[in-house]
């Protein structure tokens, strides 16, 4: 199976699950660029399920719309955990939804660091229980690649979260 049908499978499963407990999924993503809202409103009754997608490429929206903190990208920056964690609390705390995901890092083929090479990504998900987040990396230079791959983790994770919250 391919990324492309691993997240669409991913996708009826969470648009699936959500539907049955009742949960709503927002979405705050930079380096994904919406792949992942993409990906659950492309399953029929999403609907019902998803509240809100937001594209936060820029720190300004980062900081204006999600409320990440100015401290949080100077002292750690966009692309690291606690900014992760805060675009996903961020989100939830705008909708009100009952999960959400988050994802920021570096899709390349330029722009990685030392500390942060391309392919470096960090994932949030926020409920009202808790803040969880991931760094992956994925061993690409390859834009699309590392931006499927990333959307694929992130609605991975976010899967497990709901079906551990519903058992």
């Amino acid at each position: 199976m391919d990324v492309y049908e691993k997240i669409s499978e991913l996708s009826r499963s969470i648009v699936e699950k959500c539907t049955e407990m009742n949960f709503k999924v927002a979405t705050a993503e930079s380096c994904t660029g919406g792949m992942i809202s993409a990906a659950i409103t492309s399953v029929p009754g999403s609907s019902a399920v998803i509240e809100l997608g937001v594209c936060s490429y820029s720190n300004r929206i980062k900081q204006k719309v999600l409320g990440v903190s100015e401290k949080t990208l100077n002292t750690f920056s966009e692309y690291s955990r606690e900014c992760a964690e805060e675009m996903a609390q961020g989100v939830l705390k705008l909708t009100g939804a009952d999960f959400a995901v988050s994802t920021s890092g570096i899709a390349g083929p330029t722009g990685g660091t030392d500390e942060n090479p391309v392919g470096t990504v960090y994932i949030g998900i926020c409920s009202n229980k808790e803040t969880f987040s991931e760094k992956i990396f994925i061993r690409s230079t390859e834009r699309n690649v590392i931006r499927a791959e990333s959307a694929k983790e992130a609605l991975s994770i976010l899967l497990d979260k709901i079906c551990k919250a519903s058992e």
